[in-house]
């Protein structure tokens, strides 16, 4: 498996939500969680795929603990999800679209990176960007 495929699975979970974001968490080569966008659904101004994986995934494993885990994204996880990423201890952020990316499409609101809430932060998170990222911002036309 590579992060392609993460991706592909991401861009599916996507599909499903109700704006064209999805996420997977990985560990082990071997997806464990997956989740889409429900602000709408929920009514939840907080219930962003990487929110809602988070989540998912924490409570099924009954800690709030995620090292060891990566996060497959189809957008760059925004200040409040890449804080989340922070307290939750993930390992790894792979995104598809960047912020920048979705600005240029209407789709962002605050314009501030992961790797700025990141290096603001005590954790050493690994970002890969721009994998799958034109398929990604596809589903933001």
């Amino acid at each position: 498996m590579n992060s392609e495929y993460f991706m592909r699975l991401a861009l599916a979970e996507a599909k499903k939500g109700d704006a064209p974001y999805g996420a997977v968490i990985v560990k082990d080569n071997e997806v464990v969680a997956v989740a889409h966008n429900t602000v709408k659904t929920d009514n939840d101004p907080s219930a962003h795929a990487e929110i809602n994986v988070i989540r998912r995934l924490t409570a099924k494993l009954k800690n709030p603990s995620l090292e060891g885990y990566s996060i497959y994204t189809t957008g760059e996880p925004c200040p409040m999800c890449a804080s989340a990423c922070v307290w939750s201890g993930l390992s790894e952020i792979v995104y598809g679209a960047s912020i920048e990316d979705l600005i240029s499409v209407n789709q962002s609101q605050i314009n501030i990176s992961c790797e700025q809430v990141i290096a603001q932060s005590l954790r050493k998170i690994k970002v890969s960007k721009g994998v799958l990222k034109n398929e990604c911002l596809e589903l933001f036309k």
